[in-house]
């Protein structure tokens, strides 16, 4: 299910990894491999994509609110708060009847996870992760002295340029 045959899609999503619509198709077939948590949603995304990519958790549970309430999912709440998410009979027939799409958004998760754990990407995830935490910190906390972030801001626009010079793309 996470690659192998399928079409292939072209064109660009705009630097998005799903497009609207594609989660609540990447949770529901989750879902139909074994009941779920939500952060277990999360993390195995994360996986998938070789550490480089993980949805929001506003993302994933809006969408299993969503598809609780479309009847495609059923919630059981557990002690510590925590809620497990089932596939139900419904959800198994909408995921199959839209099977198409599914495949179509595995495949493209395939691809890109599989970029983004090739030797050279492994190195710049994690330098780029690295980047993430020094850049927005502790709860952001210099992004209202205007002069950090200009400075913060310009290191970042400078080591785009730099790379862009290094891939050839010229920059922009």
């Amino acid at each position: 299910m996470w690659g192998g045959g399928g079409r292939k899609r072209g064109g660009s999503r705009g630097g998005r990894i799903f497009e609207q619509g594609d989660l609540k198709y990447v949770i529901l077939q989750l879902l139909a491999e074994k009941p779920r948590h939500g952060y277990e949603i999360i993390k195995e995304l994360e996986e998938k994509f070789g550490g480089a990519y993980a949805p929001s958790a506003g993302a994933v549970y809006p969408t299993l609110s969503l598809l609780e309430d479309l009847g495609y999912a059923t919630v059981t709440p557990e002690e510590g708060g925590r809620k497990t998410y089932t596939i139900t009979d419904e959800g198994r027939r909408y995921l199959e009847q839209n099977r198409s799409s599914v495949d179509d958004i595995f495949e493209r998760i395939a691809e890109l996870g599989a970029s983004f754990l090739s030797d050279g990407m492994t190195e710049i995830n994690r330098a780029m992760a690295g980047v993430g935490r020094a850049a927005y910190g502790p709860a952001g906390r210099y992004f209202r002295d205007k002069e950090k972030v200009a400075k913060v801001r310009e290191i970042l626009e400078r080591a785009a340029r730099e790379i862009d010079e290094i891939v050839g793309r010229g920059g922009g």
